[in-house]
């Protein structure tokens, strides 16, 4: 896969080991609000323009047969791979839920080589299926990041649950490493930042207002999109807002620069 052609600014900082563009957005399945409209053509293109070295993809299909068949443009691939396209050349996929028609799940796209990732299933008995995508990548200087991908259950004993795992994956990784946990909490009752703190993660948009709305993308009134950081200055952090955004997803993205 070819990069591509003119390498935006924050590419050549992030390859100097000073900055990282990171980027979370829930795809709805490549679908814009309500299921009226398949727009994945045009989110790959908005994603494109954040130039973000990192990507953190909810609501991803690996497959869909049904889909493929009735929809057109549906890409031959997964969707994953279509997002990625020529601008980021390593990506990995976690597949959480699976049906007759295919399968959907979490996934990460990177500019910077993805040395090895797991998927790590966190459902819990008699919900919807749900994972943790950990993915271990490879610094401009030799040092390794660690990047979850998370998207949480809907009800409140369920995500309790699944934040002690993210804690637990965390607690497990070097000491000294920085990490990037982001995607869709679902944590309309924002208690996962007390939990996360406990770990070592702190909230990216902190310095700018705490927890932003992102939910629903026309008429945000939620707070369920985070990006969380352990080792890592945060620069920049803003909901992504304005068009095209709120008519891509049900979901608003999330943008923060981080510095090493």
């Amino acid at each position: 896969m070819s990069r591509a052609e003119a390498e935006p600014v924050g590419l050549v900082q992030a390859q100097a080991g000073t900055l990282l563009r990171v980027l979370t957005v829930n795809t709805h399945k490549g679908f814009n609000a309500f299921n009226r409209r398949f727009i994945l053509p045009e989110l790959r293109e908005a994603v494109r323009a954040t130039a973000a070295d990192l990507v953190f993809l909810q609501e991803v299909h690996g497959e869909h047969q049904l889909h493929a068949e009735r929809q057109p443009g549906w890409p031959k691939g997964p969707q994953y791979e279509f997002l990625a396209d020529s601008m980021w050349p390593a990506f990995a996929y976690g597949r959480n839920a699976v049906y007759p028609e295919g399968h959907h799940g979490n996934a990460l796209l990177s500019r910077l080589p993805i040395i090895q990732w797991d998927n790590r299933d966190i459902s819990v008995a008699g919900t919807e299926e749900r994972g943790l995508l950990h993915a271990q990548i490879e610094l401009p200087d030799g040092r390794e990041l660690h990047a979850v991908c998370v998207h949480l259950g809907l009800h409140e004993a369920q995500r309790q649950s699944q934040l002690q795992l993210l804690c637990k994956l965390v607690g497990e990784l070097p000491a000294a490493a920085p990490v990037v946990v982001a995607g869709d909490f679902n944590d309309w009752r924002c208690k996962a930042g007390g939990i996360l703190a406990g770990c070592g993660l702190q909230a990216a948009f902190a310095a700018s207002g705490g927890t932003p709305r992102s939910f629903p993308a026309r008429w945000p009134l939620l707070r369920l999109d985070r990006i969380y950081v352990r080792h890592l200055k945060v620069t920049l952090s803003e909901v992504l807002n304005r068009k095209p955004w709120p008519h891509l997803s049900d979901h608003l993205p999330l943008l923060a620069e981080v510095s090493l």
